[in-house]
């Protein structure tokens, strides 16, 4: 199935593989658009619509019956597209807030938070989401919407959830008028430790986004 047909007119719009298609190119062309970094002022409000309208996707994924592919074996769709470009674009364009604290996992306890990145994120996000792509642009439809059911569950699905809850932290703190503390030094390759921690936008937030996102005077 080629670009042309993805969008062709004589499919059902109704139809539940077109919606799911059609949410998933719709997220892979706006991130791609974002990360070019032409208007930085509304990425991150920008982000939080598109990883908003994907996880309607998910979650409707997530609702539906376990979809059983075709073939017992997964075709082989060619090497999945290199995205470093794109997370080095994201995470500059995200400097000031791009790391997090994640817990993976709400169920189990005792679990000390983590560092993490919404670029890494949101190029993990996009990884799977083009590896499903290219099934259904290839014509098979149930192993693309059996990849990105697999995929919801077991790795898109929670860290796409993660993204959002970071996105909106964001933006509240910058509506609300209250800035996030500071926290130097911190990264994605040191722990977390046993204490509570909040992550580092604070001032360069405010200075370097604040204003164009509305922030409360």
């Amino acid at each position: 199935m080629s670009d042309a047909t993805l969008h062709a007119t004589d499919q059902n719009p109704d139809d539940f593989a077109v919606q799911i298609a059609d949410q998933v190119e719709s997220f892979l062309v706006a991130v791609t658009e974002v990360a070019k970094g032409d208007e930085p002022g509304s990425a991150v409000p920008f982000l939080l619509l598109e990883v908003s309208q994907l996880l309607l996707a998910g979650g409707r994924l997530g609702a539906h019956e376990d979809i059983v592919p075709d073939e017992r074996y997964e075709p082989d769709t060619g090497p999945d597209v290199d995205v470093d470009g794109l997370r080095e674009n994201l995470a500059r364009l995200l400097d000031p807030i791009d790391v997090y604290s994640e817990v993976f996992d709400p169920y189990e306890p005792r679990k000390a938070p983590v560092p993490a990145r919404i670029s890494d994120d949101l190029a993990d996000v996009i990884t799977d989401l083009r590896h499903g792509m290219a099934h259904y642009r290839a014509g098979r439809t149930t192993e693309a919407l059996w990849w990105w059911q697999f995929s919801y569950f077991s790795n898109w699905g929670s860290t796409a959830s993660a993204t959002l809850r970071a996105l909106h932290s964001v933006l509240a703190h910058i509506r609300l008028d209250q800035p996030l503390e500071e926290l130097d030094g911190l990264d994605t390759d040191q722990g977390m430790g046993d204490d509570t921690l909040e992550f580092e936008a604070g001032k360069v937030m405010e200075v370097e986004i604040g204003d164009q996102l509305g922030r409360v005077r």
